[in-house]
């Protein structure tokens, strides 16, 4: 059970993401509780899973998700740069999180 809150910790922190790019582009009370119950949502989960999962690993997994799935969020909807070694390095960091899982 605490991979899959870390997991989801990890989903919650895209969502935080993606809600400081909305307080970026228009400040209103969604954008804000969008960045807040992201971010709140992902720490909350993250302490959770931290209960059985090592702390380094729980945290170097943990923003292993944050950082593909923002990373992915914003070539998907925000037209950011798709290159070949961007989505070499992303792909990089999917290897290390299941490497840290087996291995964890």
């Amino acid at each position: 059970m605490t991979w899959i809150s870390l997991i989801f910790a990890g989903l919650f922190e895209v969502v935080g993401v993606m809600g400081m790019t909305l307080v970026n582009q228009q400040r209103s009370v969604r954008s804000y509780l969008i960045l807040a119950g992201g971010f709140g949502l992902s720490f909350a989960l993250l302490s959770y899973a931290m209960t059985g999962i090592a702390m380094g690993t729980a945290y170097a997994v943990w923003t292993g998700i944050g950082t593909v799935g923002s990373a992915c969020v914003g070539m998907l909807f925000y037209g950011e740069s798709k290159d070949r070694m961007r989505l070499f390095c992303i792909a990089l960091i999917v290897v290390s999180v299941i490497g840290l899982k087996l291995l964890g």
